[in-house]
């Protein structure tokens, strides 16, 4: 998931590159392997992911994104979701932002559709 603005979604498990800029983790809870130290971020923005029933209750299920999408929307407009999407929006100001995740599928994970929101927001 790539977008023209410099904002782009990445699984944490992909070795950091130069074009990543900004690499904030964008998952409630640590992915399984890679370390604190390997991963290089930038921040672990935890307030943007989704909580856990919707998460559970998507399951990767692609039927079940759109519905989803909505879920991590409605969070997103919650107040500790939108002091989060303001320091997400001041780093993509400064340069290349990177949304990392542990999904196998990033183009249908909650990282795209917070991708989405920033870039409305923009």
């Amino acid at each position: 998931m790539s977008t023209a603005d410099g904002l782009r979604g990445r699984r944490v498990y992909e070795a950091p590159e130069p074009a990543d800029g900004a690499r904030v983790l964008v998952n409630r809870l640590w992915p399984r392997g890679p370390s604190k130290e390997d991963a290089r971020l930038t921040e672990w923005c935890k307030d943007v992911a989704p909580s856990t029933e919707p998460r559970r209750w998507y399951g990767h299920q692609e039927e079940r994104f759109d519905r989803f999408a909505e879920r991590c929307r409605a969070e997103l407009a919650q107040e500790d979701a939108q002091q989060a999407l303001e320091r997400l929006r001041a780093l993509a100001d400064e340069g290349p932002l990177t949304l990392l995740t542990a999904t196998k599928d990033v183009p249908s994970s909650h990282a795209a559709v917070l991708a989405e929101v920033l870039q409305e927001g923009s």
